[in-house]
């Protein structure tokens, strides 16, 4: 049976993570209601705004069903603000910005610089191969813990990530046209 996987639809690249998926052989539907949420058996957390994501995720009440579903166990896959989302402490946040949490790393807000510093490169990603990686105003990882393999890194920081059925980048692989890291997403919901 192929796997029904959410693309969390408040904010961010959710046309092109859902594109992503599909390629990748998912059943790929937009999350945006604590029932839509409770159909999925994965999510993916796109890119955005992380402290604009935070709020509309309590505003939709969905923070606290999703909190709930990763730490029962449900997959999910966090993109640049997703991977903020999915971090269980975050460096240079809002005083008040909450995380979904799940995963043992800390990350910095766009420790890469502002908008206009935004570039990419070519990365070597465990699993995936050499990747075109796009920084948005993207976080880096600063600590891991327990069980989080780095998976690739720029500048000398962790960029890609997993800790078991937890997966995290601080790029956009959506909007390269490479499905790879979403077909390696796929593949994490089979084992």
């Amino acid at each position: 049976m192929t796997a029904r996987i959410g693309v969390l639809a408040v904010q961010g690249d959710v046309r092109e993570h859902l594109a992503a998926l599909r390629e990748a052989g998912a059943d790929a539907a937009p999350v945006r209601r604590p029932q839509e949420l409770a159909q999925v058996d994965a999510i993916v957390l796109p890119g955005g705004e992380s402290t604009t994501m935070d709020r509309l995720l309590r505003t939709f009440e969905l923070m606290e069903p999703l909190r709930a579903r990763i730490a029962d166990g449900m997959p999910a896959y966090g993109s640049c603000a997703g991977m903020i989302l999915l971090a269980d402490e975050i460096l240079d946040g809002h005083p008040q910005q909450q995380t979904v949490g799940g995963m043992r790393i800390t990350v910095r807000r766009n420790a890469f610089g502002r908008q206009v510093d935004s570039y990419e490169t070519d990365l070597e990603m465990t699993d995936v191969g050499t990747v075109r990686a796009v920084f948005i105003r993207a976080p880096w990882v600063e600590r891991t813990g327990d069980g989080v393999e780095v998976l690739a890194q720029a500048s000398g920081h962790p960029v890609a990530v997993r800790q078991g059925n937890l997966l995290a980048t601080s790029f956009h692989p959506e909007v390269t046209g490479d499905h790879r890291v979403h077909a390696m997403f796929v593949r994490m919901l089979s084992r």
